[in-house]
């Protein structure tokens, strides 16, 4: 099964640490968060082995605090507030791809077809790292919290 990290960034006074509030924000109903989410797919998960042995850490750029989701097959919301958001954008912003990418090559190679396909998925991480380096300095700009879901 293929599952997306979903992001959605929210002013901090809007947030509500409800399961049901939380759920309508993914669900279509917005309500107070702006414009600005993101969907980390493909790599997807895979994507916190590139932050786990940084100052960070994986919890703080991919993870967060939880809130129980509605149901109880489905993972729970991961939020964080407007200035640990500022802290990611502020690690992401400055990290150096390339020193993230040479230790978690050698996990991360087998899973995506080995080292021949090292350029493809090299690529394919870095994309990624830019984008989701991109969604936090807009969302710190802002000063907003982000609301996250790893969704199938």
């Amino acid at each position: 099964m293929n599952v997306n990290l979903h992001l959605r960034a929210v002013p901090p006074p809007a947030l509500r640490n409800s399961a049901t509030w939380l759920r309508k924000l993914f669900d279509g109903d917005h309500g107070p968060a702006r414009d600005q989410r993101h969907v980390l797919g493909r790599p997807g998960p895979d994507h916190q082995i590139l932050y786990t042995d940084t100052v960070l850490g994986d919890q703080a750029v991919l993870g967060g605090g939880q809130v129980c989701a509605a149901g109880p097959q489905e993972p729970p919301f991961l939020l964080l507030t407007a200035a640990q958001t500022a802290r990611v954008a502020t690690f992401l912003a400055t990290a150096d791809f390339d020193a993230l990418w040479r230790p978690a090559r050698a996990e991360l190679l087998p899973r995506y077809g080995g080292p021949g396909e090292e350029p493809r998925t090299r690529a394919a991480f870095a994309e990624a790292h830019h984008e989701l380096a991109a969604f936090y300095r807009t969302t710190a700009l802002h000063r907003d919290a982000v609301v996250k879901w790893l969704m199938p």
